[in-house]
């Protein structure tokens, strides 16, 4: 079994700095809280986790699926509960992938895989919250 850990050691007013097991290094501030904004926001990361993670997941299937794209994006909205502690209620993911249309199903599978067997951040953060998606296609 894998474990993972960081360790994050408080630098200054809210600033905090986050070192994974990998050596990658993130800094954490309160978004609202002290005098500047050096760093991510703890909740947001986990927005940015799950865009990730998924991001990962589908940009490897959609070459083994011969499916050409010429860009691809994805973007996260959350919404959060008005009362504290204050959660993600809701999370929306758009994948914007710069393919023709005649690809629609294939990259509709493998944003499928990903959503429902791969991504291990959508699978925790699903427990939490709804989730929901949508697939748009540029060119």
């Amino acid at each position: 079994m894998a474990t993972h850990s960081t360790v994050t050691t408080w630098k200054n007013d809210l600033l905090f700095e986050s070192t994974q097991d990998n050596g990658a290094v993130v800094y954490l501030h309160s978004p609202g809280e002290g005098k500047g904004r050096e760093g991510a926001s703890p909740k947001m990361l986990l927005l940015n986790a799950l865009a990730g993670c998924t991001a990962i997941d589908v940009g490897s299937l959609l070459p083994k699926m011969r499916v050409p794209f010429t860009s691809f994006v994805v973007r996260v909205t959350g919404e959060l509960t008005e009362e504290h502690p204050k959660v993600y209620s809701t999370i929306h993911v758009i994948y914007e992938v710069g393919t023709s249309a005649e690809h629609l199903e294939s990259v509709q599978r493998a944003v499928d895989l990903s959503v429902e067997r791969y991504c291990g951040v959508h699978a925790m953060l699903a427990k939490a919250a709804t989730i929901t998606h949508e697939i748009r296609l540029v060119e």
